[in-house]
């Protein structure tokens, strides 16, 4: 018998949400875990049994704990569900600073997901980009060309990046680049992987205008490898919920701070 689809909400929710809370501790004891969502431990078994078959965490001893790998970086589908409508509000202002006719660089991040989805209102672009979900994206929209770099592909995030990949950045010169970045630290950005690093810091070098959109969950987390500070881009935008604090420290490092408000939302797809 099928599982009703309220339950199965019910269960993503949950999932995501056992996800961020050991994301962010490291590791949590599973009577914590069932305490915070008001279930069952053997739910919470259930849940992190099915969290480790993504590969998402690791169930050990009574805990629960974030892998090496995914303390800053997950898979694609569960980032994509991850404040979500913070990073629609983060793209919908980014919008705002793309004129028809521009080459723009989106990276790997799932905010420019919802930056990809909104394109149709600036066309005609260029959309240079090594993320195989923002080509299928753009590809079906006529008056966006897409230029996709290759390179090897990593299924994990769903990207090219590698030799070839830096290879075809370095002879590209586009209008507008935008990131986000894995965490930040000190006003720098950060990832847990170097090669990710590269390939950003190439898209960076590629672009004339560099604009980060980060979400305030951004600031809490902690990844290996340094790509550099916020202030070096010339716009960053964070969303409604991030701490006072963080704004007021990159203000002070010379960054142009943007506010994205509370509550926007991107138009309906379906115009275009």
């Amino acid at each position: 018998m099928a599982e009703p689809a309220e339950n199965r909400v019910g269960r993503d929710a949950r999932q995501s949400g056992i996800t961020e809370m050991v994301m962010s501790a490291g590791s949590v004891r599973i009577e914590e875990l069932a305490e915070a969502f008001g279930v069952s431990v053997m739910t919470v078994h259930r849940d992190l049994d099915a969290l480790a078959a993504q590969g998402l965490l690791r169930k050990t001893r009574g805990m629960a704990t974030a892998l090496a790998s995914t303390l800053s970086e997950s898979s694609t589908e569960y980032r994509t569900r991850l404040n979500a409508s913070e990073k629609v509000a983060l793209a919908t202002v980014a919008l705002g600073m793309i004129e028809p006719g521009q080459s723009i660089i989106l990276d790997d991040s799932t905010t420019g997901l919802h930056l990809a989805a909104q394109l149709y209102q600036r066309q005609p672009l260029t959309v240079i980009t090594n993320f195989q979900p923002v080509m299928d994206a753009v590809v079906t929209q006529p008056e966006l060309a897409l230029l996709a770099l290759g390179g090897q592909y990593y299924p994990w995030c769903r990207a090219f990046m590698g030799s070839v990949t830096l290879g075809a950045l370095r002879n590209l010169r586009a209008d507008v680049f935008f990131m986000s970045t894995s965490a930040v630290t000190d006003g720098i950005c950060f990832h847990q992987h170097h090669d990710t690093v590269l390939v950003k810091r190439a898209m960076f070098e590629a672009a004339r205008t560099r604009i980060a959109y980060v979400d305030h969950s951004k600031f809490e987390r902690r990844a290996l490898h340094a790509l550099g500070p916020l202030s070096e881009f010339d716009t960053v935008i964070v969303d409604a919920k991030t701490a006072g604090e963080h704004v007021q420290a990159l203000r002070r490092d010379g960054a142009n701070v943007v506010v994205a408000p509370e509550g926007t939302t991107a138009p309906d797809s379906s115009e275009a």
